[in-house]
């Protein structure tokens, strides 16, 4: 029966080696994992204050765009309107028999009148041919009968520079549109 104690003993030793093995080789896994992982948290705090403060920058750069696209739409629909005013002057002047040369826009403003807002372009229209047809063409503009939308035009200056019945003229002119509140 010696001999079988001390298969047993041998046994139980070499059993206790393994589970001794195992456990070592747990803890130096897992202290590696742990050591990986203080590092990776590391890191990430390194990488906050810097990430943190780049969404601010992100955030700031967002609202810009955001304030220069609502400036743009604010613009949009002003500029679709003058490009509908050109197209009436272009009308009036084929009506007229004049040849439109040049046409130029400063931005529109708004003016104040009462309860009501008005959209304000100043336009300068360059027109060639005859005299009388100038005159109609000026009278036309006065008279704003001509517009396809309810606009109305202010004259504010005529040049005209002629020589016997044909002509050039600039004219300076405000064109008014209601916008409402």
């Amino acid at each position: 029966m010696k001999s079988g104690k001390k298969v047993w003993l041998i046994v139980g030793i070499v059993i206790f080696a393994i589970v001794l093995a195992v456990l070592f080789s747990t803890y130096f896994r897992q202290a590696g994992e742990r050591e990986q992982l203080e590092n990776n948290l590391w890191a990430a705090q390194v990488l906050v204050p810097k990430l943190t403060a780049q969404k601010e920058d992100l955030e700031d750069q967002l609202a810009q765009a955001r304030s220069l696209l609502d400036i743009s739409r604010a613009k949009f629909p002003e500029s679709v309107e003058s490009i509908k005013y050109g197209e009436d002057l272009f009308e009036i002047a084929d009506d007229c028999d004049v040849e439109l040369t040049s046409l130029s826009m400063s931005n529109p403003s708004s003016k104040k009148v009462g309860a009501g807002t008005y959209s304000v372009s100043s336009f300068a229209v360059d027109v060639n041919g005859d005299v009388s047809d100038i005159l109609d063409f000026v009278d036309a503009l006065r008279a704003g009968a001509d517009f396809q939308l309810p606009w109305s035009a202010e004259v504010t200056a005529v040049r005209i520079n002629y020589a016997d019945t044909a002509g050039t003229a600039t004219i300076n002119l405000n064109i008014y549109a209601y916008k409402g509140e």
